[in-house]
């Protein structure tokens, strides 16, 4: 019988990451976490400050590399990487979304898009593709506007549209809510739910907000290191 159940996206086993800070200072910040997300999936991860929540976003994200263990994104041994070659594949197969949008204030929406692509191994048609993004985010009337004529919730979608641009294994999104009132807040959660369930991208979201963590498909808690519970929803 052949098993069709498909590969993880993200595949974590016995991550570690100690911290040390002087003498006889170390902090644990992962405690041998193991984890795996599937392809159009919709993680959420809490955990109260200090839980390990930070800090297993940055190895999922590719920022820092762990104290043991293995991590696997898109079938690819990330865990051992160094700098250069975890910045390639940060700008290859990693989307990211931040609270604060992280846009060029000079430049204008295609142009911010545009960003990942400058650094890409195919910087061909970067307008068109730029422009395509913003159209499919709901920003195909705000090409050619700034960051400071754009609204909160728009400058969302731009980085949501930089972010899709290379066509990422995941979209990893750090409280893209955070910023932004309930009602901006609102659309910019619907637009990730629209991109997971029509297009099928596989997004993780790290967030406080109980209310953004129910609308994913699971929910997985941290607590002094440790996955203490993942939840189905």
């Amino acid at each position: 019988m052949t098993d069709n159940t498909p590969s993880p996206v993200i595949r974590i086993r016995d991550l570690t990451k100690v911290y040390h800070l002087g003498a006889g200072n170390d902090v644990h910040a992962l405690r041998g976490v193991s984890l795996d997300i599937f392809p159009g999936e919709m993680v959420a991860i809490m955990g109260p400050s200090g839980s390990g929540k930070s800090t297993l976003m940055n190895m999922i994200g590719c920022l820092d590399s762990p104290s043991g263990g293995e991590y696997y994104l898109d079938g690819l041994l990330v865990s051992d990487l160094v700098d250069d070659e975890l910045a390639a594949v940060r700008n290859s197969k990693i989307g990211f979304i931040f609270q604060k949008y992280n846009l060029l204030a000079r430049a204008t929406a295609v142009e911010n898009v545009e960003l990942p692509l400058r650094y890409s191994d195919d910087p061909t048609n970067m307008t068109e593709r730029a422009k395509a993004m913003l159209e499919l985010v709901g920003l195909g009337d705000r090409f050619d506007h700034k960051p400071n004529e754009l609204s909160g919730g728009q400058q969302q979608r731009v980085a949501t549209a930089r972010a899709l641009i290379n066509h990422p294994a995941i979209i990893l999104a750090d409280e893209p809510t955070g910023n932004l009132d309930s009602v901006s807040g609102q659309e910019v959660l619907g637009l990730l739910l629209k991109l997971n369930r029509e297009n099928g991208t596989t997004i993780v979201i790290v967030t406080h907000d109980q209310g953004v963590a129910s609308q994913a498909q699971r929910t997985i808690r941290l607590f002094d290191g440790n996955i203490v519970d993942g939840e189905q929803h």
